[in-house]
């Protein structure tokens, strides 16, 4: 028997299920709920998904599923998907599942009708800190730069703290978005994000100080075993203290102390990894410039598999992948 579940409902089915990803929590969903998207929730007793609805012109939408379904038998799953998304007008559906790459056999079965996508939404690399063992455990597992700028900075008098100082993290990711060519989303999408998780002691804003000046700031948020640094910036000031390095052990403490196992540092370029080790340092641009920093960390990097897309409306289908290739994306990641 499937349902479509309400707020309530959906928390009680992530928490019976083993490590859903953040994307597919309620927080998310009503996050983006207040940034034209609208979140809906199928389940059975084996799996489900939050599908994200966004609007398009005459009617129609788009439908997503980031990192999920959740749980197993997703066959059993879409024929309540697809009646929801043919009543919303959807063009097509994506889903881009919470698995490494290869995708497993069974899974792939499981998705028959669906076309292979390898464009994804989210990035389909990420740097895994195992937060196993003590933060000298952590030291000793990255690199030596790394290990050596994250203590640089406590003798340089960097202090990290946690903050609710919105107005000096709006300033510093202009500043960072600025200098690095990227775009960031507006302050109230930030406050929203805080606010939403702040609710269940998900998030922590974390501030990087000298003087008692923020010269570094990060959100990071707790889900299950994993922890996800989301958003970050840094000024230009004081740069020498590697407050960014100080920042992210302070961030995997935090993480360690909500009993997650590992700690997400979220994209880096698609790229093998034996590439990303020979060019990291004469590239700096698209994300090649945070792999620099996140790659002296210690993790592992791991490879989501590709997305898929169930197509129900194929001439538009044509027209909005077309577009999607050109823009590189649905602004429904991070």
């Amino acid at each position: 028997m499937m349902a479509t579940l309400n707020k309530m409902q959906w928390d009680e089915f992530i928490n019976n299920q083993h490590n859903a990803h953040i994307l597919q929590t309620s927080m998310w969903g009503e996050l983006k709920s207040h940034f034209g998207w609208q979140p809906y929730r199928v389940a059975n007793q084996h799996c489900g998904a939050q599908v994200l609805f966004r609007k398009l012109p005459l009617g129609f939408t788009l439908a997503y599923i980031p990192k999920g379904p959740i749980g197993t038998d997703w066959a059993d799953l879409w024929p309540e998907v697809h009646a929801l998304c043919r009543e919303k007008k959807a063009v097509f559906l994506r889903v881009e599942p919470d698995a490494e790459e290869p995708l497993q056999a069974e899974l792939k079965q499981q998705l028959a009708g669906f076309v292979p996508v390898e464009d994804t939404i989210q990035p389909r690399q990420t740097i895994l800190v195992d937060l196993k063992g003590s933060p000298d455990d952590w030291l000793a597992r990255m690199k030596q730069k790394t290990r050596y700028n994250t203590r640089l900075a406590e003798k340089k008098e960097i202090i990290v703290r946690q903050s609710q100082d919105f107005d000096a993290f709006e300033r510093l990711m202009q500043t960072t978005g600025n200098r690095d060519g990227f775009g960031v989303h507006s302050i109230e999408y930030y406050r929203q994000a805080y606010a939403i998780f702040a609710k269940n002691n998900q998030v922590a804003l974390l501030s990087a100080e000298y003087n008692n000046q923020p010269v570094a700031m990060l959100m990071v948020f707790a889900q299950g075993d994993r922890a996800y640094y989301l958003y970050g910036a840094s000024g230009d000031e004081e740069r020498q203290r590697m407050p960014t390095y100080l920042l992210q052990f302070e961030a995997m403490r935090w993480a360690a102390s909500q009993n997650c196992l590992f700690y997400d540092l979220w994209g880096i370029p698609d790229a093998k990894e034996d590439d990303l080790e020979a060019h990291f340092e004469e590239r700096s641009d698209g994300l090649w410039g945070v792999y620099r920093f996140k790659r002296g960390f210690g993790g592992r990097i791991s490879r989501s598999c590709s997305g898929f897309d169930y197509v129900y409306h194929p001439l538009i289908y044509k027209t909005i992948r077309w577009q999607m290739l050109r823009s590189r994306g649905l602004s429904a990641g991070g």
